[in-house]
């Protein structure tokens, strides 16, 4: 179960290349030996989970919750369900069932690189990157994991804030591994680079973002930070017109204004 809402816990901009992507229903990636009907307990988990699937996306989330019940309670062995209650919980700041949610999730099925994925992020965020970082690598563990690469990166940003600066960019070049253009793997390396005064390896990352980004405050000011210490004359005065004229009201653009450049 791909949500957006908790994948990936870095800027919104970030989040644009990395964490948003659209809803794969439950039913496509589960596979069951029973018919697919209303009146089938599988089929009816199914149907229930997507729907508080589409719930949560449009941000109702009493009626998420009622249908990831449904869902729990027409077949308690589907793992899908319970990952996306886990999702509505956080929402709801319910830390307790939000884990208790994840957990069956991944009792159920700990191959489920989406559950293992989201609990990870859940625990990222609440400042227990370690265990975090565990259900993010068991996430990539499946060959069949179609997005590996948001996993890295989620590892990555979790290593970094622990200070291990060094298997943070190890996961980051992983994600870059199955994603070339992975906008929040090449931005991190181009702001671990520039926290090292490694401007040059900044630019480089910040050149290959430039084709796949439609920009963002936190990108341009980055790039902003990197040519003035490189000297890059026009270049520089170009991206400031950018940051200033496209985010006007962007706390980037008040610090280039005060000359805030650190």
């Amino acid at each position: 179960m791909k949500i957006r809402h908790l994948f990936v816990f870095m800027s919104a901009l970030l989040v644009a290349g990395c964490g948003t992507q659209p809803i794969e229903p439950a039913s496509q990636r589960t596979q069951s030996t029973t018919s697919d009907t209303d009146d089938d307990a599988r089929g009816r988990a199914r149907i229930h989970t997507d729907l508080a699937v589409n719930y949560l996306e449009i941000r109702n989330l009493g009626v998420a919750l009622e249908e990831a019940g449904i869902a729990q309670r027409s077949d308690p062995t589907y793992g899908p369900a319970f990952n996306v209650a886990g999702l509505i919980y956080s929402e709801l700041r319910d830390d307790r069932m939000a884990e208790e949610n994840f957990r069956q999730a991944v009792r159920i099925n700990a191959r489920d690189s989406d559950a293992n994925n989201n609990y990870g992020t859940f625990l990222c965020q609440r400042k227990r990157e370690a265990e975090g970082i565990k259900y993010f690598m068991a996430a990539v563990s499946d060959p069949l994991y179609q997005t590996p690469d948001r996993s890295y990166v989620n590892a990555g940003v979790c290593a970094r804030r622990l200070g291990d600066f060094a298997e943070a960019e190890n996961h980051f070049r992983n994600a870059l591994r199955f994603q070339p253009n992975q906008i929040q793997a090449l931005y991190q390396l181009a702001d671990m680079a520039y926290a090292r005064a490694n401007y040059a390896e900044a630019r480089v990352q910040l050149q290959r973002l430039i084709p796949v980004s439609a920009g963002s405050p936190e990108i341009l000011w980055l790039m902003i930070r990197t040519e003035r210490r490189l000297g890059g004359g026009n270049s520089l005065d170009s991206l400031s017109h950018q940051l200033r004229s496209n985010f006007p009201n962007s706390q980037e653009a008040q610090a280039l204004s005060a000359g805030r450049f650190e």
